[in-house]
């Protein structure tokens, strides 16, 4: 967002940029439906806060039945308890820190069981001291293994923790597939940042830039809704369909009346745009256009045009 005094107070640049030299940022945390890509909530706050810290705002999405499908980012004990309390099941990578070691446990399978987790000793950081006492003393988790053998995809191997214990209704190989779709939500925050260009916000205050953010979302499920009302008038899932497409589609009709047999007209078109499904697609992680040829602002504006001056 731009570099302004109350911007700079509330959403405080990196810490590895010098000031005067780097922008303000806002981290956020948002919540999105497998199905449709709806965004179903969010929460902001400043950069440097832990995804779970923000996680807090949004945990009221999640209703009974419900399944949590997210990174190891959101692997702790406390997120596991407090879901299963909730009737909310969780599908998530396994944590770096921890090991698991599948001789132990309830063996469900090749690297595949049940074991208990245990409350950790002293309340982690971030977790309100009301949510750590309604912990209980230990949890059901069971961890799967299973390896990727996709040619150029960075990860070889995965881990997940679950409380989806009943290896009879939910398999590994289901566990699997489900987690390889929780990289639609990369693709649905790439959609609000790239495709509706919110990477780089306007506003100048920090309220408007609250609201230039809703804006956004606001439009993204308008976006998502025509998808989703496509696909109910065509033969492809909403999820099937291209963002970028129906964002064009949209905007053409925004000032064209709808008239008699013209009203399905839109909806048509939209459920025409399908994206080839490419499950193993892999692409370079390089940038064919050039940067303009000109240096880094390594000072202050101020000081490099007294240097210009002087």
């Amino acid at each position: 967002m731009p570099d302004t005094a109350a911007n700079q107070a509330e959403y405080p640049q990196p810490s590895n940029q010098k000031p005067g030299c780097g922008f303000p940022v806002v981290a956020f945390v948002a919540v999105f439906c497998l199905a449709t890509g709806a965004l179903l909530a969010l929460s902001m706050g400043k950069w440097f806060l832990h995804d779970l810290s923000l996680f807090y705002f949004v945990r009221d999405a999640f209703v009974f039945g419900d399944i949590l499908l997210a990174d190891r980012g959101f692997c702790s004990y406390a997120e596991l308890a407090l879901m299963k309390q909730r009737g909310v099941d969780s599908v998530l990578r396994l944590h770096q820190r921890r090991k698991p070691d599948f001789r132990r446990g309830r063996i469900l399978g090749l690297e595949d069981h049940v074991v208990t987790w245990t409350k950790p000793a002293r309340r982690p950081r971030g977790l309100r001291e009301a949510d750590y006492r309604r912990l209980p003393d230990s949890l059901k988790v069971r961890e799967v293994r299973y390896q990727v053998a996709v040619k150029g995809f960075r990860t070889r191997e995965v881990t997940l923790a679950t409380t989806l214990l009943n290896a009879d209704i939910y398999f590994a190989e289901a566990l699997a597939e489900l987690y390889f779709l929780r990289w639609d939500v990369e693709l649905d925050f790439r959609h609000l940042k790239i495709t509706m260009q919110m990477d780089v916000l306007r506003c100048k205050k920090p309220a408007m830039v609250r609201k230039e953010i809703w804006a956004h979302l606001l439009a993204y499920n308008l976006i998502r809704s025509v998808m989703w009302e496509a696909a109910k008038h065509g033969s492809a899932r909403a999820r099937q369909l291209s963002v970028k497409g129906t964002m064009q589609h949209v905007l053409s009709f925004r000032e064209t009346p709808a008239l008699g047999e013209l009203d399905d007209l839109p909806l048509k078109l939209v459920g025409r745009q399908i994206v080839p499904y490419r499950p193993d697609r892999i692409e370079p992680r390089v940038r064919k256009r050039r940067s303009k040829n000109y240096r880094l602002m390594t000072r202050p504006r101020a000081e490099l045009k007294a240097a210009l001056c002087g």
